[in-house]
């Protein structure tokens, strides 16, 4: 098993830029205290190439936020073997390798769920295998909700054509939508969740957004007959979704229950790297600078 904190499938590690001289130079970037506890980044979903090479890239942003960190990527539900010869590290193996590199009673994992929200299920797995670790591991909170996903979510519609890319230019796409489906997965509990992030979204794009979870049956084709109900006419489904813990097809058929067009999940957008070392620096009481996609709105 590979204990390497970068990427290993030749992926560029992102590393900070050298500071600005003269007044407006960018802030240094803060840094891991020597002897931080590990980043162990949990990826939910069947593990994947697709998926690892993802985990890596949030990783690597990641990296370039905080320096000194040394994260690992782990699968819930990996099982540290593949056909073709490539790793996919479960929780519990990586959890008891950092147990057995790190002696002591002190903290020597922090846990971060790779989760826009909350789902109970891929929760549970992780708090057992921490159980069942001989580490002594901080599990975080999941990354949303939170604004930085709202800009997410927006970026990712207008890649798709969906949503104006500013809504302060006179630029206007024929295909925006003007009542988005916030999928989410994780039933009842994700999508109340999913739905503040979606108040977000709305004030963007100044267009209704409804939170509609992916695993509750007729949930989505729901969501759609109340946004056309109330007058939306065009509508897109909006992944609150990074990636890995749902199968592709599944947003396409969810897509096509709601008859409409859909954006891609969330992915490795710089913001998911940045809000998975947000949940790490708060478990440490490590303070960190507003992040301005959290306070700038397009």
């Amino acid at each position: 098993m590979s204990t390497a904190p970068g990427p290993s499938s030749g992926l560029p590690v992102r590393m900070p830029r050298p500071r600005q001289p003269g007044r407006h130079r960018r802030p240094e970037a803060l840094a891991a205290p020597e002897g931080a506890p590990v980043l162990v980044l949990a990826v939910p979903g069947t593990p994947t190439a697709a998926a690892l090479s993802l985990a890596e890239e949030v990783v690597s942003i990641a990296r370039s936020e905080l320096s000194g960190l040394h994260p690992r990527i782990a699968f819930v539900d990996g099982d540290d073997t593949d056909a073709e010869g490539v790793e996919f590290p479960s929780l519990r193996s990586v959890l008891d390798q950092v147990a057995a590199e790190r002696t002591g009673d002190d903290t020597s994992a922090v846990v971060v769920p790779l989760l826009a929200g909350p789902e109970a299920s891929v929760l549970r797995r992780v708090r057992q295998a921490i159980a069942d670790s001989k580490a002594q591991v901080e599990l975080t909170d999941v990354l949303g909700p939170h604004p930085l996903l709202a800009e997410a979510l927006h970026v990712r519609l207008s890649e798709a054509g969906l949503a104006r890319a500013d809504r302060a230019r006179l630029f206007t796409v024929a295909t925006a939508a003007d009542g988005i489906i916030l999928a989410t997965v994780g039933g009842e509990e994700a999508a109340q969740a999913a739905g503040v992030t979606g108040l977000l979204l709305a004030a963007r794009l100044a267009v209704p957004v409804l939170a509609a979870a992916l695993d509750e049956d007729g949930a989505i084709a729901h969501a759609a007959e109340q946004l056309r109900a109330s007058g939306s006419g065009t509508l897109a489904l909006a992944p609150c979704l990074i990636g890995p813990e749902i199968a592709p097809q599944l947003l396409h058929t969810a897509a096509a229950e709601a008859g409409c067009s859909g954006a891609d999940a969330l992915g490795p957008y710089p913001a998911v790297g940045k809000l998975v070392v947000t949940q790490y620096a708060s478990a440490l009481g490590i303070s960190q600078p507003a992040p301005q996609g959290a306070q700038a709105r397009q």
